[in-house]
């Protein structure tokens, strides 16, 4: 398993409103991709004084499912034009994880 993961941040006045891309057209978009190796999504968001910091975590089953998803530059961040008109900065590149233990309690 492999976790894609990466951060944006916003303005806290244009946070909502990338939540809300996000939430309802950026991760269903991923979901209704034909990609058998998708296994679906976190958000994470935290404020940190004059800025909101998000990270999404994207799962995959491997790194062959990650690059049938965003092409053979797979490193690189795939930030649509709607979300950058509310992102004040991002990372450029994803980092991607190996799954090496999962526990639930």
């Amino acid at each position: 398993m492999i976790e894609r993961i990466w951060h944006g941040w916003t303005a806290p006045e244009d946070a909502d409103e990338y939540e809300r891309l996000l939430r309802e057209e950026i991760l269903p978009a991923f979901a209704d991709t034909d990609n058998e190796g998708y296994r679906g999504a976190r958000l994470l968001r935290r404020s940190d004084g004059d800025e909101v910091e998000f990270v999404t975590v994207l799962r995959f089953d491997d790194l062959d499912a990650v690059r049938a998803f965003v092409g053979e530059a797979y490193r690189e961040a795939h930030v649509p034009p709607t979300a950058r008109e509310v992102l004040s900065r991002y990372d450029d590149r994803a980092a991607h994880y190996e799954v090496r233990e999962e526990r639930e309690c």
